[in-house]
């Protein structure tokens, strides 16, 4: 898998081994990341993935060491290192080596790790309802991107993998509809496009976040709304929104068949064009 590295000031063609069983992003799990892509060249919205990672360094408790703009500039230059062609997953992360249970606040050190991981097929994808939920705010550092969020989406995919499932839908504790185990979750009836609304329990993306500004670019309504089982599968279309896929169509939900539909393909082909207003190299 070719990439590059930059950690404690210097590039690396390896992954460096960073961590020791005394750190406590090690036995702790306070790890934050965010997560971007770069295809063709194009890298877009990757200032705001970079802005979000002081955020969600600060929500777990400890201080980001760099600017937004310097870990921007860092993205940038890895994304040059590598061919055009690529298509990249741009992996900016803070972890702490001190602290007991709480970390050290000033213990933060800063990676980013740039590699290959090519962007899935947009035929489409199944998914089956979880029996897994999303945590409450009160309950877990919902409002970062944070590694110790991520185990339980690891749950959920291993159950929908072994049930011949691509991915999984995921509850709220309030039996709402929350999201796929990997990304945000939308739907379409009667040409109006839904998501689930913010209430804390998963982050809104940033892709979802820029769909729905390209939505109502096209004329075409977003509501934000609790959602039930039954919304999503009486849906005319189910899709998604997530930096690893950008936006992909659902083509079946436990025992109820979708086709891609036009709002689901007018919104990738819009995000795609979007993208292209993004280019690096």
């Amino acid at each position: 898998m070719a990439g590059v590295y930059f950690h404690n000031g210097d590039w690396h063609d390896e992954c460096p081994k960073v961590l020791g069983p005394t750190d406590h992003s090690f036995w702790m799990a306070s790890t934050v990341f965010d997560g971007a892509r770069s295809y063709q060249g194009m890298a877009p919205d990757l200032d705001l993935h970079c802005a979000r990672l002081a955020r969600s360094a600060l929500a777990l408790g400890y201080n980001p060491t760099m600017e937004d703009g310097e870990v921007l500039d860092l993205c940038i230059q890895a994304i040059r290192k590598l061919p055009k062609e690529s298509e990249l997953y741009i992996r900016p992360m803070y972890f702490a080596r001190g602290g007991f249970i709480d970390p050290d606040p000033d213990s933060a050190e800063f990676i980013l790790a740039v590699y290959d991981t090519p962007m899935p097929e947009a035929h489409g994808f199944t998914a089956h309802f979880s029996r897994l939920r999303r945590p409450a705010n009160d309950m877990a550092p919902t409002d970062a991107k944070a590694s110790c969020l991520y185990p339980n989406s690891g749950r959920a995919l291993v159950e929908a993998n072994r049930a011949g499932f691509d991915n999984a839908i995921l509850m709220d504790s309030n039996n709402n509809v929350a999201e796929f185990a990997t990304s945000n979750l939308w739907t379409v009836k009667d040409g109006v496009a839904f998501t689930p609304a913010e209430n804390g329990c998963f982050l809104a993306g940033i892709t979802r976040s820029r769909v729905k500004k390209l939505a109502e670019r096209a004329g075409i309504e977003v509501q934000e709304t609790h959602m039930t089982k039954e919304d999503v599968l009486t849906a005319d279309e189910v899709f998604n929104s997530g930096n690893f896929g950008k936006v992909l169509p659902v083509t079946r939900v436990d025992d109820t068949e979708f086709q891609p539909g036009p709002v689901s393909r007018k919104l990738r082909d819009m995000y795609m064009d979007f993208s292209r207003e993004n280019q690096i190299l």
